[in-house]
């Protein structure tokens, strides 16, 4: 095996600080020359949609109601619509058992392994869940609440972002109770391909793990519309001619939300999807553990999925800005767009490590990005994958992305 480590051990606990904490750190004490422009956080700015403000008042009133801890009717039958149209998947989502509302994505990332586990393999003495390096956090977190060991896989340019799947050893496998893999990959941005996705679910299916597909930025794209994990499960379905609904989803979940497509962060509302079976029984766990998702918050989510205007302008303008960072950081570094997501994920190995371009760049520029190494767990051989690029979100207005990033460049040309 390679590109594994195992920083993170069965039942110990999780580093003492998050990204943005060490990034703080890194640059306390420093006072930056230029007034400071913040490229590190992947919160959407672009505005609400529209008809959010008339939904809630509409709907305020079920405020003072306990929410159904399935979704109401008509936020499942608006998700079971929008994946059918987005994946091509009619007839095949379970609108009863295979969608689950969820208070974001993150709930069910954090919590899936837990019902993997339970489901699958209560009685593995070892159990390990798979990720790549570099990161979400959420998902060393879910290995961790689920008393299982979190095995990093390492994701490089060579292999578009994603883990190499050749190089994973069947027992390592046995011991999974689940794999979570995104795409669009975050931080790089790049798609997995739906030859990608029917590997990673003959081999969920051959060792009896859940794949998490944690799609989050699905609709966050430059021109091609991803490829999906139910979409790679439909068409494998079809070429071993057995499109049955209760199995065809078997041991696939995927997880999204309306925050990056709909800049609703603070809606708190996504949905799990996928295998009825799995989903039917964690339904009941999340009815002991869980939060229900308010019912206005529902109705704005079911309005959202009904809309893809607003969706379609946010893309735009997010591409706006890749074609700034193109137009500025191109001639210097070579092409920086990555296929979807809305991050710059840059090579700027050349002019030292993650943190030390990071901390001078900070200093110098006052532009604030976050070292690629702080997304990525170093592995036991000293390696790691980040160390050699910086993160910069494009979710700032396009004028402060033109003058951050043309500040960037100035700083990379007067270094070259």
């Amino acid at each position: 095996m390679t590109g594994l480590s195992t920083d993170y051990k069965r039942g110990a606990a999780l580093p003492s600080s998050n990204p943005f904490q060490r990034l703080a750190s890194l640059l306390d004490g420093i006072t930056p020359a230029q007034a400071p422009i913040i490229m590190t956080i992947g919160e959407p700015q672009h505005d609400l949609p529209g008809f959010v403000k008339e939904i809630l008042a509409a709907n305020i009133a079920d405020f003072r109601r306990y929410p159904p801890i399935n979704g109401t009717p008509d936020f499942r039958a608006a998700v079971a619509d929008w994946l059918e149209r987005r994946y091509d998947l009619t007839g095949l989502v379970d609108r009863e058992n295979g969608i689950l509302p969820l208070n974001g994505s993150r709930e069910g990332l954090s919590f899936g392994a837990i019902a993997a586990r339970d489901q699958l393999k209560p009685d593995e003495a070892a159990p390990v869940v798979l990720l790549p390096n570099p990161f979400y956090q959420t998902y060393a977190a879910a290995a961790h609440i689920a008393d299982a060991q979190a095995v990093l896989l390492d994701a490089r340019a060579e292999d578009n972002f994603l883990p190499r799947l050749e190089d994973l050893d069947p027992a390592l496998l046995d011991q999974a109770v689940a794999f979570y893999v995104a795409s669009p990959t975050n931080p790089e941005g790049h798609v997995a391909s739906l030859d990608y996705w029917t590997q990673l679910i003959l081999l969920a299916r051959k060792h009896n793990f859940m794949l998490f597909a944690d799609e989050c930025y699905s609709e966050i794209y430059r021109e091609t519309p991803p490829a999906g994990a139910l979409e790679a499960a439909k068409a494998l379905a079809e070429r071993t001619g057995n499109v049955d609904p209760a199995t065809v989803f078997d041991r696939i979940v995927v997880l999204n939300s309306l925050s990056k497509r709909s800049n609703l962060a603070g809606l708190r509302c996504g949905f799990a999807a996928g295998d009825p079976a799995f989903l039917s029984k964690w339904v009941k766990f999340r009815g002991l553990a869980a939060p229900q998702v308010p019912m206005p918050h529902q109705a704005v989510a079911a309005h959202a999925y009904r809309d893809e205007a607003h969706v379609e302008e946010n893309r735009r303008l997010y591409n706006e800005k890749y074609a700034i960072a193109e137009e500025l950081l191109g001639p210097i570094l070579g092409a920086v767009t990555p296929e979807a997501g809305f991050f710059l994920w840059l090579d700027t190995s050349r002019w030292g490590s993650s943190e030390e371009v990071a901390s001078s760049l900070w200093a110098d520029t006052g532009v604030k990005v976050l070292p690629g190494a702080y997304l990525a767990s170093t592995q036991a051989d000293g390696t790691n994958p980040g160390r050699n690029y910086i993160r910069i979100g494009l979710c700032a207005p396009k004028e402060t992305t033109r003058t951050a990033l043309t500040r960037l460049a100035t700083w990379l040309g007067e270094r070259a």
